[in-house]
């Protein structure tokens, strides 16, 4: 009819064939690559400085948390820290909840 019969061509050479899996598996590793440096490294660099915040605490430092609350720590156990968040209102805490570390003096004084 209208389409001619296509006939498979033996390959040229096995030399040629080893080499183009290479070339097929470079654009995987580089795109692993980039991945890496610009997704992955940064995320666990930051997670790490995170911990070493977290486990760096102490009483009557400033804190805010996930939530968005901010207070004065109160107290301090292994998983968990009571924050100050108004005059005779504390608030149990997880440790990892904390996000960030104030100035002091940033909490007016209840």
């Amino acid at each position: 009819m209208f389409i001619s019969s296509a006939f498979a061509q033996a390959a040229a050479g096995g030399a040629q064939q080893e080499g183009n899996w290479m070339v097929q598996i470079a654009p995987l590793v580089l795109l692993f690559v980039v991945f890496w440096f610009l997704l992955i490294r940064p995320q666990q660099k930051k997670m790490k400085e995170h911990r070493a915040m977290v486990t760096a605490l102490q009483k009557g430092e400033e804190v805010a948390t996930a939530g968005g609350v901010i207070g004065r720590i109160v107290k301090l156990d292994e998983s968990a820290l009571t924050l100050e968040i108004a005059k005779d209102t504390e608030v149990l805490v997880q440790r990892s909840a904390v996000t960030q570390l104030l100035p002091k003096g940033t909490i007016k004084d209840f």
